[in-house]
């Protein structure tokens, strides 16, 4: 899958405006030229030839997009994202939003969005002031996000734009390349019309009448409703219509944010063979005189270009996903469970039933708990939360959590208490009923697992996360497979299981001695909760861990006193207590005051300033090349680069020589503007480092696992 290899970097050419006397178009205006990707051709393109002082000029983002892409509207339908243009313009210039000419409705399989192919012009009004004097040259430059899509996969390619147009007096004639054109897609857009519009739900179906204005005797037959918010109908559904002496009444089936009803207003295109219009439709009973002759209520849907179904794509991701997931049993953070899980394979490396089921239950619980962490990211990505892998570690009470079980674990590996009995079950999160440890220890390897990123999973999962959602859970479901196939593979083999070790006393002190990865687990996810609250909260949480470790000693000291034959009442009771306040105290540490975000990455060997795109665009602006680093205190691959490819000194000296800007994005708590940068670039997580060139235009993407000289020849090359 090439869906960060297809972004190429492009550097911005030098752009000159000569005023000339002469009214010659040549003269008026300059161009940066239409820029590239492989997918889509993008350029600004003006309506006029000149601007005047006091007017509104228009010009157009012309796109031309390659047969078997498209992009998309302002509301991208089922999946995708809209058109984005970033804008840089001289003082008392103003740009105003995008005139979405009326899109195509382009079936995927079971989804349908609302986008462009083939070739399309999207207007901007610009208000230029009446204080521009005549000879200005006004330099319009913006930053375009294409969300450029195919039925396989979904590449964010930003272009720059730019134009330069003078400013002169009198009436400018239109341009003789592109004028006409965007005149005509102005004069055919969706307008405000005096249209009165009502819906409510009825018998679950939502109905939309529309009456008066342009509609009121009109002869229609097709119409079709697209809704500038996501949610409020079920796009891929068909849409019922009939026509009245005063309008329309459509048939729709609700989405997911109007199943229960319809609270406010809803607004969107009415677009029919007679023309189109926005309306504004409030909660309401059906208007008078809009039932009557059934008519089509489809507007030309069209099939996407090269939208036949085919599974390229998702073989790719789903693949690359399975190769991340394999690489990701060698990171860091999985090793404690690794560690565990070896020992549970020699315990019952002698008896291939056991050791079988066991295999197979650890793969169950990997697979179960990676379709709720992704179904849950799904979830919260279609609802409009800007997440990605690894989000429910930017919650402190999750983090806190996780610091108290990775304890409890450690604990019962020191033998302070035991679950089930057994120690010959050395290893095993959980001895219960046999095979519910192998599961319970699957789980726990995906929780701890999250922290991590392994090479080729970034691409997989931010393929993914544009996917339809069965074809998401699928490439998450062959990364969960990754992580779980080596011990699969060993606990089904009985040759390879006959070279383990037989049971004995040695395993008892392998058990002791895996106990300490895991207390230095809940240290370091105490550390990221302190990096995330402070100081107060950590207090409390110690506090937790303390009185959890007296209340699972007073557990054990119980199960000795009932294998001795004695009650254990007192011990229990006092277990219990010891309990009931460990989870208060971590409450109230989940709940205490957090410090404000992006104070994780101080301390950093480098010195570096928090990113932004502002930040980024007034670096290249100087000539200067910029190093981002998207990162996260619990992501643990980050801070294995930190500690020695970007904390190296050869590095510093190289950002000194080449005068770059060193800028650390803090992903540890959640930020929106970071994860929307993350998908821009095809991620759904950290880390991901970037190298801005010195002149302008699109960065180079760096490996995952970094090292000093990679770093230093990217800099040294984007700084040329």
């Amino acid at each position: 899958m090439r869906l960060l290899l297809l972004i190429l970097g492009l550097l911005l050419a030098p752009v000159a405006a000569q005023a000339q006397a002469a009214p010659s178009p040549a003269a008026a205006l300059v161009g940066l030229g239409p820029q590239k990707t492989e997918r889509i051709e993008a350029e600004l393109v003006p309506m006029s030839q000149w601007a005047t002082p006091g007017s509104t000029l228009v010009v157009a983002v012309r796109q031309k997009i390659q047969p078997g892409w498209h992009t998309y509207w302002r509301n991208p339908g089922d999946s995708g994202g809209p058109t984005t243009l970033d804008w840089t313009l001289p003082a008392g210039v103003k740009a105003g939003e995008i005139v979405w000419p009326l899109p195509e409705r382009q079936r995927l399989q079971s989804l349908v969005n609302y986008g462009y192919s083939g070739s399309v012009l999207l207007p901007v009004p610009i208000e230029v002031p009446a204080s521009s004097p005549p000879g200005q040259v006004l330099a319009l430059r913006t930053q375009a996000l294409f969300m450029v899509c195919s039925d396989q996969m979904c590449v964010p390619d930003e272009l720059p734009l730019a134009l330069d147009i003078e400013v002169r007096d009198g009436a400018a004639p239109l341009d003789p390349t592109y004028g006409a054109a965007i005149q005509a897609v102005l004069a055919e857009a969706p307008r405000p019309a005096p249209i009165q519009a009502r819906i409510a739900l009825r018998d679950g179906r939502l109905t939309l009448s529309a009456a008066g204005g342009p509609l009121a005797g009109a002869d229609i037959g097709r119409a079709h409703f697209f809704p500038f918010q996501g949610g409020i109908i079920d796009h891929a559904a068909d849409q019922t219509a009939t026509r009245g002496d005063q309008g329309l009444t459509l048939s729709l089936a609700p989405g997911r944010g109007t199943r229960d009803g319809v609270t406010g207003p809803v607004s969107g295109v009415l677009a029919t063979d007679a023309g189109a219009w926005e309306i504004t439709a409030e909660s309401g009973p059906a208007l008078a005189g809009t039932t009557g002759r059934a008519i089509s209520g489809e507007a030309g849907e069209r099939p996407a270009p090269g939208s036949a179904p085919a599974a390229t794509g998702l073989i790719q991701a789903a693949l690359l996903a399975l190769l991340g997931g394999l690489i990701l049993n060698l990171m860091p953070c999985v090793f404690p469970i690794l560690a565990m899980k070896a020992a549970a394979l020699s315990a019952s490396a002698h008896e291939t039933r056991v050791a079988r089921r066991d295999g197979l239950l650890f793969l169950a619980g990997v697979l179960a708990t990676f379709l709720v962490l992704a179904g849950a990211l799904l979830a919260l990505r279609a609802g409009g939360q800007a997440v990605g892998w690894g989000f429910q570690l930017q919650s402190p009470a999750v983090v806190a959590g996780l610091s108290l079980l990775m304890l409890a674990t450690a604990l019962n590996l020191s033998g302070v208490f035991d679950i089930g009995g057994s120690l010959q079950g050395a290893g095993r999160l959980s001895h219960v009923s046999g095979g519910a440890g192998a599961f319970l220890t699957g789980v726990l390897a995906v929780v701890v697992a999250a922290p991590c990123t392994a090479p080729f999973m970034a691409v997989a999962l931010g393929a993914a996360l544009v996917m339809p959602w069965p074809a998401a859970l699928l490439v998450f479901l062959m990364l969960g497979l990754g992580l779980a196939l080596p011990y699969v593979a060993v606990s089904l083999s009985p040759g390879l299981l006959r070279r383990f070790p037989r049971p004995g006393p040695w395993m008892e002190r392998l058990r002791r001695l895996l106990a300490f990865p895991m207390y230095g687990a809940a240290l370091w996810l105490a550390w990221v909760f302190a990096r995330q609250t402070g100081g107060d909260a950590l207090a409390l949480l110690f506090g937790a861990g303390l009185l959890l470790a007296l209340a699972l000693w007073l557990f054990g000291l119980r199960q000795g006193e009932r294998a001795a034959g004695r009650g254990g009442w007192i011990s229990g009771g006092a277990a219990l207590l010891a309990l009931v306040l460990a989870a208060l105290a971590g409450v109230a540490a989940a709940r205490a005051p957090t410090v404000a975000p992006g104070q994780a990455s101080e301390g950093a060997a480098l010195a570096s300033q928090p990113w932004s795109p502002e930040a980024v665009r007034a670096a290249q602006g100087q000539g200067r090349p910029v190093l981002v680093n998207f990162t996260a205190d619990w992501c643990v691959t980050c801070k294995i680069n930190e500690g020695a490819a970007l904390s190296s000194p050869r590095l510093a000296e190289a950002i000194a020589a080449t005068n770059a800007v060193y800028l650390v994005g803090d992903w540890t708590r959640r930020d929106d503007a970071i994860a929307r940068e993350l998908e821009r670039h095809g991620r759904s997580g950290v880390p991901l480092y970037l190298v801005y060139p010195a002149g302008g235009g699109e960065p180079r993407i760096l490996p995952q696992l970094l090292t000093d000289g990679l770093v230093i020849d990217s800099l040294q090359e984007a700084a040329r």
